[in-house]
């Protein structure tokens, strides 16, 4: 079946990779929170990988924030590791950065180069599911694909 633009995006990122393996694929049923994706494909939520992206109060540098569903993110934890104050942007910086819309941002594939932080929670599943481009598509990988893939570093998130 042929992918919508936006996860075939995703799909076209992941090969460049080198992971060709892992398939992006769209559902008929909503993605868009991680209780919709876990529901859809049959998992805990907590196996649910959400991007969320904020951007440095200073820096204006954007980062990526890869949780688990099950958790929140506790942004004074992460400002203390990171040197400086976070704001959750707008949908349109949103898209600018990563060329996606809220709740179909990948962990790969971004417009622009964003720094990963990987919520440990997620190493202790041995499947969990990423957003594929669009709030109708995720693909499966593992916690270590999860951090080859976007090379980034395991930060206490919650």
């Amino acid at each position: 079946m042929k992918l919508s633009p936006s996860a075939q995006k995703v799909q076209d990122a992941l090969h460049r990779k080198g992971f060709s393996h892992l398939r992006v694929q769209e559902l008929a049923a909503s993605t868009r929170t991680a209780q919709e994706a876990a529901d859809a494909v049959g998992c805990t939520v907590g196996q649910i990988v959400k991007s969320l992206i904020f951007r440095g109060a200073i820096s204006g540098q954007p980062y990526l924030l890869l949780v688990s569903g099950a958790n929140r993110v506790n942004t004074h934890r992460i400002e203390a590791e990171l040197g400086e104050k976070l704001v959750k942007p707008d949908a349109e910086y949103v898209r600018r950065v990563t060329g996606f819309a809220i709740g179909g941002v990948p962990p790969v594939g971004h417009a622009q180069h964003l720094e990963a932080l990987i919520d440990p929670d997620l190493l202790q599943y041995e499947r969990i599911y990423a957003a594929g481009g669009t709030p109708f598509a995720l693909f499966a990988l593992s916690p270590n694909e999860l951090l080859a893939l976007t090379g980034g570093r395991v930060l206490a998130i919650r």
